[in-house]
């Protein structure tokens, strides 16, 4: 073959070799520019876990995730994201409706409300005032922070859309968020309306709420972007996940034993579970051996006058110089508590003595116990809210062995309690005193 053909035919095979690349090449990039993964799969909840609420509030039908909305609550995604954009769809059933979108948040609700530390995407209809609308409000809740892009009216840490793109109800509407190293924008149907920036935290759970009315989500996708170089500090990331889970849905009582006694003094009043003071009190269905439990509680209606005895950093009583018991005034004489492993003694206290809730009474007053003993449960601070403020009870028991945190004081640490069972129930007591309690949440420890 003449030496001319041979370079023709050598210089065709490059010039196809050189196409097919290039096509290959086009097509990887396009893939990498496209790389969304769905975040729903259109037939199952694969993938989101229930923070709180009710096994029905979120499903999934008709290629959509359904919510009922009731009661307030979220759901979220199982892992961590820090840089992103995300784009889904919703459409609310009927007018007005509320529900929202949160991006960087805790995976448990923050202390006395259903909803998590996060950036919330408003997910409204139909309302418009100056401080709020329907058509893609960005803001800052329970303790995240953000700078807005526009400065709003009152000066709260929201950015109001800069024009109004949302259809009304039951229209669909499409987001697109993107959340990059702290800042975030928010394109509604197909135009950006608003953003912010300096967010903290800037990596957490992806969550849907739950408030109050229908709303249906589908085609959620997500593409994940690099994250930061260097990495986030810790107080830039959300609190992972630790494996809790609700012991209460917000719609009934599913799960705790009603006996005809507490039936209309226990109640399921959305995320509060509502006790009059009176009936009994009220055991889980489980039974539990080592575990932490969460739980938030407030005393509620008028405080009353009362009177509570002193008690010393040891346990035992403060007395006068004539060794009489020495007392004070209290603003309220409420009286309330947790059972731990199915038995009064090993009772975690709810009160409004001077010595503070979180103490064991049961083994503090038991005078065979030994001095050790005694004082390892007698707290080491009054750590209460206020009289009608919430309080968050972190409660961790191995073995004989308990520490509690009052709203982040820790009150009793390592105290031991000898003879407790080593499985039993849980109970919230009741003392005759009205009070709400919320998050209840366990995580059992293997």
């Amino acid at each position: 073959m003449p030496r001319r053909t041979l370079l023709s035919i050598a210089a065709l095979v490059a010039c196809l070799t050189c196409v097919s690349c290039a096509a290959s090449s086009g097509e990887g990039a396009a893939r990498a520019a496209d790389a969304f993964v769905p975040l729903f799969d259109g037939e199952s909840l694969d993938g989101w876990v229930r923070v709180n609420g009710a096994p029905d509030t979120f499903v999934a039908r008709d290629g959509m995730i359904v919510c009922d909305g009731h009661p307030t609550c979220v759901l979220r995604t199982e892992r961590m994201y820090e840089n992103f954009i995300l784009e889904m769809e919703y459409r609310h059933a009927t007018a007005g409706g509320n529900a929202g979108l949160f991006v960087w948040s805790d995976p448990l609700p923050y202390i006395g409300v259903p909803f998590t530390r996060s950036i919330e995407v408003q997910v409204m209809d139909g309302v418009e005032t100056e401080n709020y609308t329907s058509h893609g409000d960005i803001f800052s809740i329970w303790g995240a922070k953000m700078t807005p892009d526009r400065p709003h009216p009152n000066g709260w840490e929201r950015c109001l859309p800069s024009e109004k793109r949302a259809n009304p109800a039951p229209e669909w509407n499409h987001y697109r968020v993107t959340c990059v190293d702290g800042s975030i924008g928010l394109e509604v149907n197909g135009v950006r309306v608003s953003g912010a920036t300096d967010v903290s935290p800037r990596k957490g759970y992806i969550c849907l709420e739950s408030e109050g009315s229908e709303v249906h989500f589908r085609n959620l996708r997500i593409k994940e972007l690099p994250a930061a170089e260097p990495p986030l500090s810790p107080d830039m990331v959300a609190h992972a996940a630790r494996g809790f889970r609700s012991l209460y849905s917000g719609k009934d009582l599913t799960g705790w034993e009603v006996a005809p006694v507490n039936e209309g003094h226990w109640t399921a009043e959305g995320w509060r579970l509502v006790y009059d003071g009176e009936g009994d009190t009220l055991w889980t269905e489980e039974s539990f051996g080592d575990f932490e439990l969460m739980a938030d509680w407030r005393w509620v209606g008028e405080p009353r006058p009362g009177v509570a005895p002193l008690i010393n950093a040891d346990g035992t009583p403060t007395l006068d110089e004539e060794g009489l018991q020495l007392s004070q005034e209290i603003p309220h004489d409420g009286d309330s508590g947790i059972y731990l492993r199915g038995n009064s003694k090993s009772q975690v206290n709810i009160w409004g003595w001077p010595i503070g809730s979180g103490e064991v009474y049961g083994y503090r007053t038991d005078g065979s116990m030994p001095p050790e003993v005694r004082e390892g449960v007698t707290p080491r601070v009054a750590a209460d809210a206020p009289f009608g403020k919430w309080n968050r009870f972190h409660i961790t028991m191995i073995g004989d062995r308990l520490t509690v945190v009052l709203n982040g004081e820790t009150v009793l640490q390592n105290a031991q309690l000898p003879g407790v069972p080593p499985e039993g129930k849980l109970a919230l007591q009741h003392h005759g005193a009205a009070l709400e309690f919320a998050n209840i949440f366990v995580r059992e420890i293997n």
